[in-house]
């Protein structure tokens, strides 16, 4: 409570009787004021005192207990919105594995079809040597039956006798 610089305290005049004073002084109409003795004052004051001052203090523990609880709380809060984050982030990492498995999948496929495909074009090359290399195997002997022929004809085309 703040003290009156303007006047100098009474002898036995506590700041709150002048305060309680005052405020009597500026609610009731002057004529209604009845001299009331600071020793009156004082007894009122400490009785409104002991009166409210337990009260008070038990509201001001409560209030107290009810900060901390509070502060408990939203620590407590605060761990489980971090607890939520986490768990949407695991869910995040579940669907991006799950995704990456279903790749997986596929490429593995791919791979096969390619080992696949590549089994087909090693054969087909086997096979279009084999063909290349019988009908060059042909060619040769048809060209060989070809000389023997003209071989044939050349010897059976009459030769003139020699004279001698």
């Amino acid at each position: 409570m703040e003290e009156c610089d303007t006047e100098p305290l009474p002898e036995g005049e506590t700041p709150q009787n002048q305060e309680l004073n005052m405020v009597i002084r500026e609610s009731t109409p002057p004529e209604d004021i009845a001299f009331i003795s600071d020793q009156t004052v004082e007894k009122l004051t400490h009785g409104l005192i002991a009166h409210y001052l337990p009260d008070l203090q038990d509201s001001k523990q409560a209030l107290q207990e009810l900060t901390q609880n509070q502060v408990i709380l939203l620590d407590t809060l605060d761990q489980e919105i971090t607890k939520f984050k986490d768990c949407n982030s695991l869910l995040d990492l579940n669907s991006l594995f799950t995704e990456a498995k279903i790749y997986h999948t596929k490429l593995v496929n791919i791979r096969k079809e390619m080992m696949i495909l590549h089994d087909k074009t090693s054969k087909l090359k086997k096979r279009a040597l084999k063909l290349q290399q019988q009908r060059q195997k042909e060619a040769l002997e048809k060209e060989q039956q070809r000389e023997k022929e003209l071989e044939r004809e050349r010897l059976l085309i009459a030769k003139p006798a020699k004279r001698t």
